[in-house]
């Protein structure tokens, strides 16, 4: 029989979350902090402050302005587990959370209050090791396109993050052009921190690179043609064609084809793939 969860299922993640004995995965594009002390609140009552946490997120500006995700939210997790990862990856929209290898709550619920407890939301809890594990390991593959956000990247952007939407309430109350240019400069610098988070660490080389050998292990041999939308599905903000701005090292936008190409060339030369019949092919 299959357990179907609808709201309020705050009880079943809590559970979830207190069953977990060496690591916690959390995967949700929004997250709130009041929700985050949930799944703290839950740790520290059964003792599990030493669990390995992985958080998994996006981050737009859109979505950082609405308040649907708190960067201080983030930071809460990272300052309440002495062993945790948050990572950011592109065109995130899956809601899952996972304890350990033998249980999953997948499910429609971002990790906020009323994700939680408010909205009409549907779930479906999986108890099968072998169906959590495997999702676990798509989750880490997908995981690995993404960038590790560290607490002091985290900070920066809270703090960026805050004065743009203090720009923004400034702007929105006055008329005045000088107001309507600081909101604008303070949006572009959220921009930029959102951006850096995303590349810091990595080059455009390696992050093709990965998302090549993703794609083809997912989908299986394809042709140039074939692969350069899906590697655009997943970066839409590094192969966009009407910008080319370079943060921390990586082109976001332009010359995105050329890189994919390059990326697809080392690949073969490093014998990790195969061109057969226009086809590339993981070796």
């Amino acid at each position: 029989m299959v357990e179907v969860l609808t709201r309020p299922w705050q009880d079943a993640l809590e559970n979830l979350v207190a069953s977990a004995r060496r690591e916690l995965m959390l995967v949700s594009p929004y997250v709130r902090r009041a929700a985050v002390g949930r799944i703290t609140a839950a740790c520290s009552r059964s003792g599990q402050s030493n669990l390995r946490v992985s958080m998994l997120t996006d981050l737009t500006i859109p979505t950082v302005l609405d308040g649907s995700l708190e960067p201080r939210a983030l930071l809460d997790l990272v300052e309440s587990f002495a062993d945790c990862s948050v990572s950011v990856v592109p065109r995130l929209h899956a809601k899952v959370y996972i304890a350990d290898d033998s249980v999953a709550i997948v499910t429609s619920a971002n990790l906020t209050e009323a994700g939680l407890s408010a909205n009409h939301e549907c779930g479906v809890p999986l108890r099968d090791a072998t169906a959590v594990s495997q999702l676990r390991a798509d989750l880490r593959a997908y995981a690995a396109l993404g960038n590790p956000a560290p607490r002091e990247r985290l900070e920066a952007l809270a703090l960026a993050t805050e004065r743009v939407r203090q720009a923004r309430d400034a702007a929105l109350g006055s008329a005045r052009r000088a107001l309507r240019q600081r909101f604008e400069a303070e949006l572009d610098a959220a921009q930029t921190e959102v951006l850096r988070t995303r590349a810091e660490g990595r080059t455009t080389h390696g992050i093709f690179c990965d998302t090549v050998l993703y794609i083809l292990r997912r989908d299986g041999p394809l042709t140039t043609r074939q692969l350069h939308p899906r590697v655009r599905a997943i970066h839409p903000d590094l192969c966009d064609d009407s910008i080319d701005r370079i943060i921390a090292g990586v082109h976001f936008g332009k010359r995105w084809k050329h890189y994919v190409r390059n990326a697809q060339q080392a690949l073969k030369r490093a014998g990790s793939l195969a061109l057969e019949d226009r086809r590339w092919r993981v070796m």
